[in-house]
């Protein structure tokens, strides 16, 4: 196949641009790829290019090609037809599934999630099993392994976490409840791969109060969203809260607890995130407000690769962070890991896994690296280009026996564009520790209510529509538009 920098995509009806080049780069990850209507000229310095032609007709049979460029490199031609009337649904599968097969062949090798490129495959699983009257697991994996052409591994993952969030949703009554999300979109230091609208807290640290003084405006205006549902659960995430002071922390805690009944909640999450951001003195906050449930998420327990990431703690900090919560009382904590951090194999995973064990945490998040073109990590890749980026097979099953010895299973799972190895994001957790926001937010089952920077408000009606309000990511942009923000927000009051 030869070594590919730039890919170009020529594509005869623009309208399946999104379905097209998000398979591609899923088999070209990394790979700079561009899309080009037909009569376009194509640059010469591109190395693959690949023609997708698309016609309603019933007399043209689907034909695939490999071709030579007069340059000597290659291109891949595909020629797709459906017949008239047939849904748009349906057209979208039939020309996925086309490509993958051309792609597959010339690549040699096959994709874990097979054509599947949105970030929810659990639900695809759970319609298979509400679509019988009495679930049948095993229909269900061989639907999605037909249709989708996903690996007999994968489809079996996806089932059982949709059978057990159906399990955990069934007693959750989600329709008639809503949940309260808080953005707190400041770090200590901002991680190498990160593409989330954070902020170091040292360009930020004089202003924090007025952003907290926006926010609890936007709170307190807020009460009366979703009249008719009771709250159910309530979530601060970030960034990174804990950068927050302890005396801060416990100010934004009483405002939510002003200004909603929480006597309902089933579970309340802070992010305390980062094990250099957190203090006897702020777990002792979180404690005294019923926090129920706090991440402490060193992402590795290699120190090489936390320096090289920009993390600036020490593994040691994490582990004196999770003994310190423990002591405090906390039962109900998660941890998130990254696999296919630069420069880590099978090897560092162990050394991670192996401590993570040896703490025994209620929950485990395992990430596989997604790089996002806003990260430092993506837009400075010619940087990084001798240290390895690597997600297996055997590294991702590596975190699952680990997570199994600690007596989790898996609960909830999504996907994002670009991740290493093609993989997933996976929550194990032990019995009763299945964090309920995670699940609710990935199979969109009820409302969310999300105040501060860059937050989205989510509204889900009985018949399955969903509508989003979104709150500018920008924080200059939030604290001079809140009341802009706090607008946007009437049609649900």
């Amino acid at each position: 196949m030869g070594q590919i920098h730039k890919i170009s995509i020529q594509i005869s009806d623009r309208s399946y641009e999104y379905d097209i080049y998000t398979l591609v780069i899923a088999f070209f990850q990394g790979i700079e790829t561009h899309v080009f209507d037909p009569d376009e000229e194509i640059p010469e310095d591109s190395d693959l290019l690949i023609r997708v032609l698309l016609q309603e007709s019933s007399m043209c049979g689907a034909k695939a090609a490999v071709k030579e460029t007069a340059q000597g490199g290659r291109f891949l031609e595909r020629e797709i037809c459906w017949d008239a009337g047939e849904e748009r649904r349906s057209v979208k599968s039939r020309i996925k599934s086309a490509l993958y097969e051309m792609l597959k062949e010339y690549c040699g090798r096959d994709l874990p999630w097979g054509t599947l490129t949105g970030i929810r495959p659990v639900k695809l699983a759970m319609g298979f099993l509400q679509e019988e009257s009495a679930p049948d697991p095993q229909n269900a994996k061989m639907r999605m392994q037909q249709l989708y052409q996903v690996s007999e591994k994968k489809a079996d993952l996806a089932v059982r976490i949709a059978q057990r969030e159906s399990e955990i949703l069934s007693g959750l009554d989600a329709q008639d409840h809503y949940s309260l999300y808080v953005g707190i979109p400041f770090c200590p230091s901002i991680c190498l791969y990160c593409s989330f609208s954070s902020s170091p807290l040292h360009l930020w640290e004089e202003k924090v109060d007025l952003y907290l003084d926006a926010l609890e405006k936007e709170i307190r205006s807020c009460a009366d969203c979703f009249p008719g549902k009771k709250l159910q659960t309530v979530y601060i995430g970030g960034g990174t809260p804990t950068t927050l002071s302890a005396s801060q922390m416990d100010r934004l805690l009483r405002v939510i607890s002003d200004t909603f009944d929480l006597s309902g909640v089933l579970e309340y999450t802070v992010e305390a995130g980062r094990p250099d951001s957190i203090t006897k003195e702020k777990l002792g906050v979180l404690r005294d407000h019923a926090v129920s449930r706090i991440s402490i998420n060193p992402q590795t327990m290699n120190q090489k690769t936390l320096d090289l990431i920009g993390r600036a703690h020490t593994v040691e900090q994490t582990e004196e962070a999770f003994d310190l919560a423990r002591q405090m009382g906390f039962d109900n904590i998660n941890m998130d890991l990254i696999v296919g951090l630069p420069g880590e194999g099978l090897a560092e995973v162990e050394q991670t896994m192996e401590r993570i064990e040896a703490l025994d945490p209620d929950d485990v998040t395992v990430h596989a690296l997604a790089l996002k073109r806003a990260a430092r990590l993506a837009l400075h890749m010619d940087e990084y280009e001798k240290i390895s980026f690597q997600a297996s097979d055997a590294i991702m099953q590596r975190c699952e026996d680990g997570c199994a010895r600690l007596s989790m299973t898996p609960y909830y799972l999504y996907r994002q564009k670009n991740m290493a190895g093609n993989f997933e994001n996976v929550g194990y957790a032990k019995e009763g520790r299945a964090g309920l926001y995670n699940i609710l937010i990935m199979e969109e089952a009820q409302c969310i209510l999300a105040c501060g920077a860059s937050g989205s408000t989510k509204i889900v009606y009985e018949d399955g529509r969903i509508e989003r309000i979104e709150n500018v990511k920008d924080i200059r942009s939030y604290l001079d538009r809140i009341d802009e923000m706090i607008r946007r927000k009437d049609p649900i009051r």
